[in-house]
């Protein structure tokens, strides 16, 4: 199983713009599907994840943010609007699936230019 994630770029201040994520392989029930982000010199940090029906976000996203899951296809987006320069991160797909396997994006960076 693998996730390949879409997207991310160079952005200026006050841009938008859209990470996809989808699932190559078979998996037999995906508990929660999200996004994470490592700035450089700090700690991988949660975005948004997506479980049960709900999608909670780090208070630093909150609508600016939005996580978008089809669940047929076994996808997840992100949408970011109105980006800061503090966004700038590498930005990993993260998915949780039964019974408990943890799997991870290749990242792919974001850049927001001030």
């Amino acid at each position: 199983v693998q996730l390949v994630e879409s997207g991310g770029g160079l952005v200026q201040a006050g841009g938008s713009l859209s990470l996809s994520c989808a699932v190559s392989g078979s998996v037999l029930s995906i508990n929660a599907m999200g996004w994470y982000r490592q700035a450089p010199g700090k700690q991988r940090e949660l975005v948004g994840i997506s479980s049960g029906g709900s999608t909670n976000y780090a208070d630093s996203v909150k609508g600016r943010f939005t996580i978008s899951r089809d669940n047929a296809k076994n996808t997840v987006s992100l949408q970011m609007n109105s980006l800061k320069p503090e966004d700038t991160a590498v930005y990993y797909c993260n998915m949780n699936s039964w019974p408990n396997n943890e799997y991870w994006g290749q990242g792919t960076q974001v850049t927001v230019s001030s």
